[in-house]
């Protein structure tokens, strides 16, 4: 499950660094302030489902496009990036992925991925990975089942949140599915489940923005380490959901702990 699907329906988690790792990752390089998160753009044609993402979105839109495609097997490329030595877990799904070792000051490690697997594996390997790592994947199955990721981590963008280029930010992941029904329910399912009873039965352009306010920051008093204060430190504020569908513009807001 994506983590913001998993933050909607838990917002304020217990012990969020030590429990709540896959969720908490991704707010650790957060101060107080306001901030822009991911956003995702979803457009509908006849024939097509179009999906463009933010850099923490592209293993949800990886996954849904995957879920659609039946039980093809996948040429896939790109690269995978985490910051633990994960090597056991890659053996234990039998890929041979060489994970190497930053040298940088972030300690990070990386692999060049090119392989080819069955869907049913992919799943497994964006389910296990979204928890601690990067997958940074692209294939290509036909027009209307294809996914493309660029292949390095943007920054944090420093803008306000009234200052961001939406368009631009959603060009780091692109998925395209065939427009069913069927592929539509899954997309709300696992991307919109907090707007499913507000949106119409048909609709052809949806803008989903997430922003957050920090408001506070709680330090561990026994943890000296100025990076690992950053790391484990708990952050409170909220979480601010907009959902634009055709003009019409929804809004939720979370009181989050994380």
């Amino acid at each position: 499950m994506h983590y913001l699907s998993e933050l909607i329906k838990t917002p304020s988690l217990q012990d969020p660094a030590k429990k709540h790792m896959n969720i908490h990752r991704h707010f650790y390089r957060y101060s107080k302030g306001d901030f822009i998160g991911p956003a995702l753009k979803i457009t509908i044609t006849k024939a097509r489902i179009t999906l463009r993402g933010s850099h923490e979105y592209e293993d949800l839109i990886q996954e849904i496009v995957v879920r659609t495609m039946g039980g093809n097997d996948i040429n896939i490329n790109g690269v995978l990036i985490t910051g633990s030595d994960i090597n056991e877990d890659l053996q234990n799904l039998g890929l041979d992925w060489n994970l190497k070792k930053s040298t940088g000051k972030t300690k990070n490690y990386k692999a060049e991925v090119s392989d080819k697997i069955t869907a049913e594996l992919l799943l497994k390997i964006i389910e296990k990975f979204r928890i601690n790592s990067y997958l940074l994947l692209s294939f290509n199955v036909n027009p209307t089942c294809k996914v493309s990721t660029k292949k390095r981590i943007p920054q944090p963008s420093k803008k306000k949140v009234d200052e961001d280029d939406i368009n631009k930010r959603v060009q780091f992941c692109t998925g395209v599915i065939n427009n069913t029904q069927e592929n539509l329910k899954l997309i709300i399912d696992l991307a919109l489940s907090d707007f499913k009873a507000d949106l119409p039965n048909q609709f052809k352009n949806i803008i989903l923005l997430n922003n957050y306010k920090i408001e506070e920051i709680i330090l561990p008093k026994d943890v000296k380490n100025s990076m690992l204060l950053r790391i484990i430190a708990i952050r409170k504020g909220k979480m601010f959901r907009s959902l634009e569908y055709d003009g019409d513009i929804i809004e939720k807001q979370y009181n989050i702990v994380v």
